[in-house]
């Protein structure tokens, strides 16, 4: 039973933060609401620095910090490491 409920619920986080390209604000906001906008940019900045193997594939990929869009593969590749909102 507990099984089906954690289906259900990652089902729900796919179907509510699906795989697209993200405004890095959109996407900061989403893994802090309960913050500013700026700091919840500084948060996930620091979360993407401090994870070394997501900032190495990130880099990969192409990723600047100056961008201001997460691509469809960076997008992919947060969700790996940090889990969906």
């Amino acid at each position: 039973m507990k099984k089906i409920v954690c289906e259900q619920t990652a089902d729900a986080a796919i179907e509510e933060w699906p795989v697209r390209p993200y405004s890095k604000s959109e996407l900061a906001h989403a893994y802090a609401p309960e913050i500013g906008e700026r700091s919840a940019l500084n948060r996930l900045s620091r979360w993407i620095r401090l994870n070394e193997a997501l900032s190495r594939a990130l880099r990969e990929t192409g990723y600047r910090l100056t961008q201001q869009i997460f691509t469809i593969k960076q997008v992919e590749l947060i969700f790996l490491y940090l889990g969906r909102p």
